[in-house]
C-alpha cells in the first residue's frame, strides 16, 4: 500500500490548467487592509466557480499546546469582530478556545491558486447574537445543532438516526427551538496572509500585520 500511495501522490498535479485559471495580482494595488482584499477575493472566487469558497480551515491548540485543524463554514467577516464561526462550546473546539482563545484560518481556494491564512484572539458572542446566529440558518443546521453531543463517544450508528430524526421533528415544529451550548467566536486578526499561485513557482505572498495605528502590509518569499 505504501508503495501505491506514493506512486499515486507522483501522479497528482496541482492547479491544473483545466480547472484552473491563475490570475494576476499586483500586490501594490492591494488596499490598505486586509477586509476589502478578503471580500474582493471571496467575489472573485464564486464568481471562478469555486465550491464551497466559504468553507475553511480552523486550527486550535488544546491545554498541551498540541494542535488541531478542522474545516468549518465563515459565518460572517466585518470591521468590528473580525471573521466569525460557530459551534457547540461543549465540543472540542469549543473546549479548545475556552482554554487557549486564539486560532488561526485558512482557506483554499484552487480554481484560481489562492489561499488565504488569518489569525488572532477568540472572543465569544454574548448568547443572544449567538442563538440569533444559528436560526439565521437552515432547518438542517438547527436540527444538527438540536442532536448535540458534538466530539463524544457515540454507541452506534442507529443511536445517531434516532436522535438526529428526533432533532428534525423538533426543528421543524420549533424553529425558534434554543440551543444553549451554540456559540458564536469571532476571531480579530492580528494577521492576514494573501498567497497568489504562479505558473512559474513565483507566488506572490502579502502579509498584512495589525499595528498600533492600523495595518502595516509586507510582502514574503515565497
Amino acid at each position: 500500500m505504501g508503495t501505491d500511495l506514493h506512486e499515486l501522490l507522483r501522479s497528482l498535479r496541482v492547479w491544473d490548467s483545466e480547472v484552473t485559471d491563475l490570475p494576476a495580482f499586483d500586490p501594490e494595488t492591494a488596499p490598505g487592509e486586509p477586509l476589502a482584499l478578503f471580500g474582493r477575493w471571496l467575489a472573485e472566487a464564486v464568481a471562478a466557480g469555486q465550491p464551497e469558497p466559504h468553507t475553511m480551515s480552523l486550527a486550535t491548540a488544546d491545554a498541551d499546546g498540541l494542535p488541531d485543524v478542522r474545516t468549518v463554514m465563515l459565518h460572517g467577516a466585518d470591521d468590528e469582530h473580525g471573521w466569525s464561526f460557530a459551534s457547540h462550546s461543549t465540543s472540542r473546539k469549543g473546549r479548545q478556545l475556552a482554554t487557549r482563545p486564539h486560532a488561526a484560518l485558512g482557506f483554499y481556494w484552487p480554481a484560481q491558486g489562492r489561499q488565504i491564512r488569518v489569525r488572532g484572539p477568540v472572543t465569544t458572542a454574548p448568547p443572544e447574537r449567538s442563538q440569533a446566529d444559528l436560526h439565521a440558518r437552515s432547518t438542517g443546521a438547527l436540527a444538527a445543532a438540536l442532536v448535540g453531543h458534538q466530539s463524544e463517544v457515540l454507541g452506534s450508528v442507529e443511536e445517531l438516526g434516532r436522535a438526529s430524526q428526533a432533532a428534525w421533528d423538533r426543528a421543524r415544529h420549533e424553529p425558534d427551538a434554543p440551543v444553549p451550548t451554540w456559540t458564536l467566536y469571532h476571531l480579530r486578526p492580528v494577521e492576514v496572509e494573501f498567497f497568489q499561485g504562479d505558473a512559474e513557482r513565483r507566488h506572490v505572498r502579502l502579509t498584512y500585520r495589525r499595528t498600533k495605528t492600523g495595518w502595516a502590509g509586507e510582502l514574503l518569499w515565497p
